[in-house]
């Protein structure tokens, strides 16, 4: 044959030759720097709503707000950054949320009324859907061989921020203020916008865009970062690869096509198509649980674990801002993640996804199991650590499979709004689960927790897609 062949190869391919290396490592501490900003920032209600209150007279209804109007932020602020990083690129969404959460973090430390904060807070809060949009850019710089332990590695970013906050506020409330407090959280938000320069757009979304000299060229700084070398030949995209190029092995099979009809609908209503439906509403309700029994553990602590707690009593966290107490109780109990984290990181590319966010929710229902009856006060501390940390667990392998089972086209958008729909989960539970802590029915608030860990055992054994060592598309 007088053709010359010329050989080529895939994103896929590329990424994992490049492997690994120190052009990662950059891109996981520019992504989990957003993960931080977005952890204190959210943090930070637990400790600012009653300073404020006292200072300005505020009544229990306009102390909520503060919380609520962020939370409202989250609600568009996951979908609105989710959606201009699917179709305007991942840098794109990157800047508007540091930009947003920046400038509106440090001007709520100068606000003048309560309207000014409440209106600043709220833009803060549509600023901090940076979760997200910083998985999905931090998931296509990555090769599939180890992508679930990195992308709970990453994860771990978020409760550093927790335990960050809570050693500022222990620092600075007792000391000076509120307004001080907000301006030195906004910190991490501002080193997000001025590193903003050194953060390259994905290959992945590029070549999706067709950019394809553009994705070569980021590709081929990641390889000299890394001293490695690119495959020899030229970037194709996965559908102009030969047959016998695409697949190695059945697990390397893609997941959803990225392909999937965009003209004539909107990203959401594309989550929503006959392809994608099972896998979306399946996420919504697993977001939606996690955050549900995730908070539900976190305010039962405080709940059931108080001295002072006696039925009919609400002892809030909130409650006791002042207190340094508070300060030690969110900073201890935010290291009992971490080994929830590090199991989730050895386990989630062996076992695959399903299984381990299975695994991580049936060690939670056992460990609140026994709560269901009264216990000693120092068992009841183990029991809820316990379930706090798998249950965190649970969440981040969730983190990692959103971005994952989604095409490239429609990834951030759709962790974004299973994200969101996470929020309003965390958003009920303080109503439903308190409350009947509050009114004497423990038993019922734990038996509640658990019924939710249990359908969520089910959505994930329903899930029709195991993305371990898969291609995303």
């Amino acid at each position: 044959m007088d053709n010359e062949v010329v050989p080529v190869y895939t994103l896929d391919e590329a990424l994992n030759h490049v492997g690994f290396g120190k052009f990662q490592i950059l891109v996981l501490i520019y992504a989990g720097l957003g993960l931080v900003a977005e952890a204190m920032e959210i943090m930070i209600l637990s400790f600012i709503g009653p300073a404020i209150k006292s200072e300005w007279n505020l009544s229990p209804a306009q102390e909520t707000l503060l919380t609520s109007v962020v939370f409202a932020g989250l609600l568009v602020g996951s979908y609105s950054w989710g959606f201009i990083s699917d179709n305007y690129g991942r840098r794109k969404g990157l800047l508007g949320i540091a930009m947003l959460a920046s400038v509106a973090g440090l001007l709520s430390a100068f606000s003048l009324n309560y309207l000014s904060l409440v209106t600043l807070r709220g833009l803060v809060g549509i600023g901090l859907g940076s979760g997200p949009v910083c998985l999905s850019w931090f998931l296509e710089f990555i090769p599939a061989s180890n992508r679930g332990m990195l992308m709970v590695v990453i994860s771990t970013f978020w409760t550093l921020g927790t335990i960050f906050e809570a050693a500022l506020a222990w620092m600075v409330m007792p000391r000076l203020n509120w307004r001080w407090l907000l301006a030195l959280s906004s910190v991490p938000s501002f080193a997000v916008l001025l590193l903003y320069g050194l953060a390259p757009e994905t290959p992945k979304y590029l070549c999706t865009a067709g950019n394809m000299a553009d994705a070569a060229h980021v590709l081929e700084k990641m390889a000299q970062r890394n001293r490695t070398n690119l495959p020899s030949g030229m970037l194709v995209s996965d559908e102009t690869a030969t047959p016998d190029e695409e697949v190695i092995i059945p697990e390397h099979t893609p997941l959803l096509s990225s392909t999937v009809n965009k003209s004539g609908s909107s990203s959401f209503l594309m989550l929503l198509s006959s392809e994608l439906i099972r896998t979306t509403l399946l996420l919504w309700f697993l977001f939606f649980g996690n955050s549900f029994v995730y908070y539900g553990v976190i305010l039962l602590t405080s709940e059931l674990n108080s001295e002072e707690a006696r039925c009919g009593s609400t002892l809030l966290l909130l409650e006791h801002a002042q207190d340094a107490s508070l300060y030690v109780n969110v900073f201890i109990t935010s290291l009992a993640e971490l080994p929830g984290l590090l199991l989730s990181a050895v386990i989630v590319d062996r076992v695959g996804r399903k299984i381990s966010m299975a695994i991580m929710s049936i060690l939670t229902f056992i460990f609140l199991l026994p709560l269901l009856i009264h216990q000693p006060v120092t068992l009841t501390t183990v029991l809820l650590f316990g379930a706090r940390m798998f249950a965190n667990g649970t969440f981040a392998v969730a983190c990692v499979y959103a971005p994952e089972v989604y095409p490239t086209s429609l990834r951030a958008t759709g962790a974004g709004i299973a994200s969101a729909v996470g929020r309003i989960g965390g958003m009920v539970c303080p109503l439903v689960s308190v409350g009947l802590v509050t009114g004497c029915h423990q038993t019922a608030a734990i038996f509640l927790l658990a019924v939710v860990i249990v359908l969520s055992i089910v959505c994930i054994l329903l899930f029709p897609f195991e993305t371990k060592g898969k291609r995303i598309d």
